[in-house]
């Protein structure tokens, strides 16, 4: 598929940006090709440089849980730039947003708002050494907590589709600050308890595994990382980034009914606006400056405009029936994708919690990086061209994730799996002849 003017653009992105993108995933490396320059989204659709209508399932990699420019949310930022676009004090935008994040999670008795998820795991884990006085952390090896040196280890998302797990310019001495643990490995998690638990400030985790694909909690891999989290004295932080709305209003935690001590939220509580919080037990965040001694500061935080954009979305979510409907879309393309991969003769594990599905091109059961590894991210990279031709937009990396919103309808879902039917049969018949 010729892409005339999305080429055109690339090659002046790449006279002023890095690989020509400002996130490295956006570039397309995992699954060759150029990237498609996105102009324009409304509902359920996205439109390139070129015109072409593609049904989408990044949603802007999770928020757009409503669908792009939802009316109610292009209206509320509407007035609020109207008003005024950031002003570097407190506004009533963060109190309103602050409420409604705090009556859907309890457990964030206060808060603090950030700029991205990155800012909000770093000073979360940050806080926690401070309160417990200890320098450890716990990360479980394909989870992605941003960019921050000292969780730049076994990271997922972006390390992981690139290739390198850890990064060039961590310090040594920072990446010895970080152990990491196998997900779903309890057995392991115990064994480090056991050795140095009077060493580890926190275990910071994606209670739903996001960023090397899907990958599910086993059952009672999360509550008993909860209780050796507590006898051990060390905190609990929920990464809930991409789980935070996506699976409830109360995110991962509620599902699972395990309460953190601290928990990640980001973009999606902007509605797609840069934004991120942490909160959790009161005595924890009182240690913030300026009540306490741990510094974190954000020029921007608490934008006017991303606030009134992520309380928008979150009145929309909490509209009688909304998680209902979500649930029942889901439920759809999930069956109609099982069907389409049972009829064609290429290995698939297909995983899907709420709103949130991913696939892995692999004949056995997926439960970890390990496994993660050993799917075929050739085939992901063929049959995410093969979907592109045919008009669905997916995540250019076999170890992200798709995302359903509000806005997709039962003929968005009929066409999503015939063209998934239709793509699965053609590389089938590819395999086979190869």
């Amino acid at each position: 598929m010729t892409s005339t003017h999305s080429d055109a653009l690339f090659q002046a992105a790449l006279t002023l940006f890095p690989g020509g993108v400002n996130s490295p995933v956006r570039a397309f490396a995992a699954v060759g090709g150029t990237p498609r320059f996105l102009t324009r989204g409304e509902g359920s659709r996205v439109w390139d440089a070129d015109g072409r209508e593609y049904i989408d399932y990044l949603g802007s990699w999770g928020p757009l849980i409503a669908g792009h420019a939802h009316p109610a949310i292009v209206t509320a930022v509407t007035r609020a730039a109207a008003r005024g676009t950031s002003f570097g004090a407190p506004n009533s935008y963060e109190l309103e947003l602050g409420r409604l994040i705090k009556q859907a999670m309890p457990s964030m008795e206060l808060m603090r708002f950030v700029n991205s998820g990155t800012e909000a795991a770093m000073s979360a884990v940050r806080l926690a050494r401070a309160v417990t006085k200890r320098d450890l952390a716990i990360k479980f090896a394909g989870c992605y907590h941003g960019h921050a040196d000292g969780m730049l280890v076994n990271a997922g998302s972006g390390p992981l589709t690139l290739g390198c797990p850890s990064s060039p310019g961590v310090p040594a001495a920072v990446a010895a600050q970080t152990m990491v643990v196998d997900y779903n490995d309890t057995d392991a998690l115990r064994a480090v308890f056991a050795q140095r638990g009077d060493q580890i400030a926190c275990a910071i985790v994606e209670p739903v595994a996001a960023n090397m694909g899907l990958v599910p909690p086993q059952s009672g891999f999360l509550s008993e990382l909860r209780a050796l989290t507590r006898s051990h004295g060390a905190l609990l932080i929920f990464d809930e980034v991409i789980t935070g709305f996506r699976l409830g209003l109360g995110g991962a935690q509620a599902r699972y009914q395990v309460s953190p001590d601290l928990t990640c939220l980001g973009k999606i509580i902007g509605g797609g606006l840069p934004v991120g919080a942490f909160g959790g037990r009161a005595e924890i965040m009182e240690r913030l400056a300026p009540l306490g001694d741990v510094y974190q500061a954000g020029t921007l935080s608490g934008n006017p405009v991303a606030m009134a954009a992520g309380a928008a979305q979150i009145r929309v979510l909490c509209e009688p029936g909304a998680y209902e409907r979500l649930e029942r879309t889901s439920e759809a393309l999930e069956a109609g994708l099982r069907a389409a991969f049972k009829e064609c003769d290429i290995p698939a594990q297909l995983h899907r919690i709420g709103s949130i599905f991913g696939f892995f091109f692999n004949a056995e059961a997926v439960r970890d990086l390990e496994g993660v590894r050993r799917s075929d991210a050739k085939m992901y990279a063929r049959f995410f061209h093969a979907m592109l031709e045919r008009g669905v937009y997916l995540a250019p990396s076999a170890f992200e994730v798709g995302f359903v919103s509000l806005a997709h309808s039962p003929s968005d879902i009929q066409n999503t799996v015939a063209a998934a039917a239709d793509a699965l049969a053609t590389l089938g018949q590819r395999s086979r002849r190869s």
